[in-house]
């Protein structure tokens, strides 16, 4: 038999046998506020772990190593304008990349109307001060026309996704062109 006590302080697992007698903390906190924030897991009988409250859910894509690789070299090199990422079978793989003469509105064209995306757009700007600057955002589109699957798959992968491209300065979330419009991007460059 095993039994769960969720006190103030832990959650503890005890499993009685005839072998032997364990109790095995599960995991501790500092404050009683905290836990509804935490992810709790129960052990069944079947050994599976069953979800009961789940915050920051994770939808397991792999991310293929040419969508780390094609950041850095926008990043470091600049040899890219944009890159728009799509994910297939499970994992997150790079659809397009933009020349670094591309403008906006070809990148805006290369978003689907009806499918969701990850984008990464470098955006050249001058600040106040005649400085010429650049700033690398990431995109998540996902249109209203998307389908209901899809939209829930992107953004329960999006966290981890960026999570991979180190070096985003500003995210944006867009359902529709206007929500990343050029003034959108004047706008998050300060």
């Amino acid at each position: 038999m095993e039994e769960y006590i969720l006190d103030s302080l832990q959650i503890t697992r005890r499993r009685n046998s005839e072998e032997t007698k364990k109790t095995q903390v599960i995991s501790c906190f500092a404050d009683r506020r905290k836990i509804s924030f935490f992810r709790f897991f129960i052990f069944n009988k079947s050994y599976r772990w069953n979800r009961l409250a789940m915050a920051n859910a994770a939808s397991g894509m792999a991310v293929h190593d040419d969508c780390k690789l094609k950041f850095l070299e926008l990043k470091a090199k600049r040899t890219f304008r944009t890159i728009v990422y799509k994910i297939e079978d499970k994992q997150v793989i790079v659809e397009k990349l933009g020349e670094p003469e591309q403008s906006y509105d070809d990148f805006a064209a290369s978003l689907p109307e009806n499918e969701c995306r990850y984008a990464i757009y470098d955006f050249d700007f001058v600040t106040e001060e005649n400085c010429q600057k650049s700033k690398i955002f990431f995109i998540a589109w996902s249109p209203d026309t998307a389908k209901v699957r899809d939209k829930m798959i992107y953004a329960s992968s999006k966290d981890r996704f960026k999570r991979e491209l180190d070096g985003i300065q500003v995210e944006l979330q867009a359902t529709d062109p206007t929500e990343m419009g050029l003034d959108v991007f004047k706008s998050r460059t300060n």
